[in-house]
């Protein structure tokens, strides 16, 4: 009996079972919590909680760095904000429980992550974020595909945007547009990073994979967070002939981005979602004086902008992750959150000194933050577990980065 010979395709699809067959407990669970969080069904809370626990069991020892010493302090100061001011209401119950369980395993993730060598979990990370950013794709054509394709080139507002999103339609990902949107960017921004640090790539096909997903969400936040990440990516990676080429390509595209991605022609409307941020952040300019300095109470955003705001759309907070920690825990809960957010990048850097590297990672999600979270979102946590895991793996030349197809 003749034995066939053994290809290189062969041996490649040899390597990769074998490989994924050597995947640990608390890998796959990492990678599990990222799907998790696209799911419709919101068990990620419970796959958060189980992680965290093998995070413990694989981890040899236990570090309390700054940054969670910071983060047990809000911690703690929102769960007594809960108890005093909302003991026992569901709403308010739900969000403390996310906040503690989001919290925890970030904790026990970094420092899982920071004990191992993660080269062969990025390389799974990176087949997880492609099929979690395709069917995202997939979701958002079938939004498209029920509106009879009449807004695959943009929308004109963020009240036609929004329209686009239908319970019924509805299996993957978020129905709400900014933070599906946010979530794209996220967690496109780091399918992007992925082989720059591995194999010194710039990919042009994940660029334009990811912004395709982006734009078809019809939300602004995505595109400008990219935007700002990819531009600082190319412009310190490159020679100072292209950053002129970069410089020039920016003006030419501009007209087309204010148009029809950032929609400037409506942008301070009372229909449109940076009007409505706007007239938030004034009520709390003007009424700052109607905040105690020890906050007004953990979620009581929808209040004080229902009290001072010139109109009020419903929204749980203020779209502004600093501007809501103080509006809800005053002096204490914007200190430790603020400490905690300089320590981690700290840390980071202390991990791998490449700092342009990490302006770059930190870019997206400091821009979202600034307009969209409450700062204890799932999405924030992975976000920054995934760029911490992809910004220590290992040493490399940001100057020797080569464009790619």
């Amino acid at each position: 009996m003749n034995t066939p010979p053994i290809t290189r395709a062969n041996q490649a699809t040899t390597l990769a079972g074998n490989e994924w067959k050597a995947i640990s407990i608390a890998e796959s669970l990492f990678l599990i919590s990222v799907i998790a969080m696209f799911l419709p069904v919101k068990v990620y809370p419970m796959i958060f909680l189980l992680s965290s626990y093998f995070f413990y069991r694989e981890t040899p020892t236990i570090s309390f760095p700054k940054w969670s010493i910071a983060l047990g302090v809000f911690s703690s100061y929102a769960i007594l904000s809960y108890l005093i001011n909302y003991p026992g209401e569901p709403l308010a119950l739900t969000n403390i429980i996310k906040l503690v369980i989001n919290f925890v395993f970030l904790f026990f993730a970094i420092n899982w992550l920071g004990s191992r060598d993660n080269e062969s979990l990025a390389t799974r990370l990176d087949l997880v974020l492609l099929a979690v950013l395709s069917l995202s794709l997939v979701q958002l054509l079938v939004y498209h595909q029920a509106y009879d394709f009449k807004l695959i080139t943009g929308s004109d507002s963020s009240g036609q945007a929004s329209s686009l999103y239908r319970d019924s339609l509805y299996y993957w990902g978020l129905d709400d547009k900014n933070m599906f949107g946010a979530r794209i960017a996220l967690m496109g921004f780091s399918f992007i990073c992925i082989p720059v640090v591995l194999k010194s790539k710039l990919s042009i096909w994940r660029i334009g994979f990811v912004f395709l997903v982006a734009f078809l969400s019809l939300s602004r936040t995505p595109i400008v967070a990219l935007l700002l990440g990819l531009f600082f990516l190319v412009w310190i990676s490159v020679e100072k002939k292209w950053k002129i080429a970069l410089l020039v390509s920016a003006v030419i595209a501009l007209p087309f981005v204010l148009q029809k991605i950032i929609r400037i022609d409506s942008l301070t409307a009372s229909n449109d979602g940076m009007g409505i941020r706007l007239v938030y952040w004034k009520a709390f300019a003007q009424h700052i004086d109607a905040i105690s300095p020890l906050g007004n109470g953990f979620l009581s955003a929808p209040e004080f902008l229902e009290t001072y705001a010139d109109f009020y759309r419903g929204e749980p907070h203020i779209h502004n992750t600093f501007l809501s920690t103080y509006l809800e825990m005053g002096i204490v809960g914007f200190i430790s959150f603020l400490a905690f957010l300089v320590w981690f990048i700290k840390d980071c850097l202390r991990k791998m000194d490449n700092q342009k590297f990490w302006i770059t990672l930190f870019l997206p999600i400091i821009a979202i933050m600034m307009i969209l979270y409450s700062g204890y979102d799932n999405d924030v946590v992975m976000y920054f577990l995934l760029i911490y895991l992809v910004g220590t793996l290992q040493e490399f030349n940001i100057q020797n980065i080569r464009f790619s197809l």
